[in-house]
């Protein structure tokens, strides 16, 4: 069996002022819903750098020393390797503007359960919130996702 496998590395951030996160309602239909920012690495990126160009697309901010706080990965319908890099920062620049991915804004961390969120946003949330948990990950076992949290 190979060892080699094709996958699609993207990332998201935690953007974050005190008591407030940086959410965006994204547009697009097979994922709407709050969340937060990020999207796909671009080949030869670095991981840190793309989700700085991603975060300053999506919203206007610059953001600096985005944190990896996590991971989340699953094989996707053509049996790619989907990884989403979870990274967070309180660093950040610049005026806030949304994009044609979605509405962004501030909002306090404590109203995020009164949105409409992403599927499996709140999973991830306890990853980027949480000192002892890392990865979320999907199994697929006799034709049935898993869903598990390291």
């Amino acid at each position: 069996m190979s060892r080699n496998e094709n996958a699609i590395f993207t990332n998201m951030c935690m953007v974050y002022d005190k008591e407030k996160i940086l959410v965006q309602n994204r547009l697009n239909t097979n994922w709407p819903g709050v969340t937060f920012p990020g999207g796909h690495v671009e080949y030869a990126e670095s991981f840190t750098n793309s989700v700085i160009r991603e975060v300053f697309e999506e919203t206007g901010l610059t953001i600096e020393n985005p944190v990896l706080c996590g991971i989340k990965q699953f094989q996707d319908n053509e049996d790619n390797r989907y990884v989403v890099l979870f990274f967070k920062t309180n660093k950040y620049s610049g005026q806030l503007k949304s994009s044609n991915e979605g509405e962004v804004f501030w909002i306090e961390r404590k109203r995020l359960m009164e949105y409409k969120l992403a599927d499996d946003f709140d999973d991830m949330l306890r990853i980027f919130e949480s000192d002892s948990l890392s990865e979320l990950y999907y199994e697929k076992e006799n034709d049935e996702w898993n869903k598990i949290i390291y």
